[in-house]
């Protein structure tokens, strides 16, 4: 695989990302992961590349573009839970700067970036998020159905909120599958919150697997934070696969 920096060009200046595609000259189909609040690193690097090595390219940009480059804050404290409330707070204006219209606008820029790319296998991308990548990447399949055939999002919050906006309102729009792994213990998506959402998809006739993942935290498939769970990262893994191995029929 190569594993490469690439800056993708956007209404708004340039997002730093990742781009990793497989070794060969494909054609491979395009997957755009959304990050989580804590930004591009080396654990976001990695989870693509297992990606790419099923035989996809993958673009992981960097959604806080607009604040600057990455890494846009301290990550040194990141696998202690005492010092986690302390980097919300620093990314929170940076999470609300992501609203609707921005994230399809981004969206728009991160699919032409990948369809230009040599050896990308021509038709929709998936999108893959996570945390409030997730909640994104549900965005990201609302605003460009047309563009994105499928969308997984894991441990993502907020995807139901009171507001007129909220993410799960717009699931009408949505033509291709969507998947969520639910954490067990997430008080950003409680149980009721995930009953909202699947209401919502069942009156709009939505394709959809929703699963709630048991004992799992918030941010159970970062391995760099202390939310990591293995055995739920490794269902994560699998039902997120079957979802690619069937949106591009592999």
């Amino acid at each position: 695989m190569q594993t490469t920096t690439v800056d993708v060009p956007t209404g708004d200046g340039v997002a730093d990302s990742f781009l990793v595609r497989p070794d060969g000259d494909g054609p491979f189909p395009a997957v755009l992961v959304f990050m989580d609040a804590f930004g591009l690193r080396p654990r976001l690097a990695e989870m693509a590349e297992t990606m790419a090595a099923r035989g996809h390219v993958v673009l992981v940009p960097n959604l806080f573009h607009r604040f600057g480059r990455a890494p846009l804050v301290d990550l040194s404290g990141l696998g202690d839970d005492s010092r986690r409330g302390a980097l919300f707070a620093t990314v929170s204006p940076m999470i609300g700067a992501l609203t609707p219209e921005v994230v399809a606008r981004d969206t728009a820029s991160y699919l032409d970036f990948l369809a230009a790319q040599p050896g990308v296998a021509p038709g929709p991308a998936a999108v893959v998020g996570y945390c409030m990548g997730g909640t994104n990447a549900l965005r990201a399949i609302e605003a460009h159905p047309d563009r994105i055939a499928a969308a997984a999002a894991f441990h993502a919050g907020r995807v139901v909120t009171d507001a007129p906006d909220s993410p799960h309102l717009g699931v009408g729009a949505v033509t291709g599958e969507l998947y969520f792994g639910h954490a067990d213990h997430d008080p950003s998506m409680t149980a009721e919150q995930i009953a909202t959402l699947e209401k919502a998809l069942d009156a709009a006739g939505v394709t959809y697997r929703s699963e709630v993942y048991p004992g799992a935290r918030h941010g159970y498939t970062q391995a760099d934070t202390p939310m990591y769970d293995e055995r739920a990262t490794e269902r994560h893994w699998a039902a997120l696969f079957d979802l690619l191995d069937r949106t591009f029929r592999r």
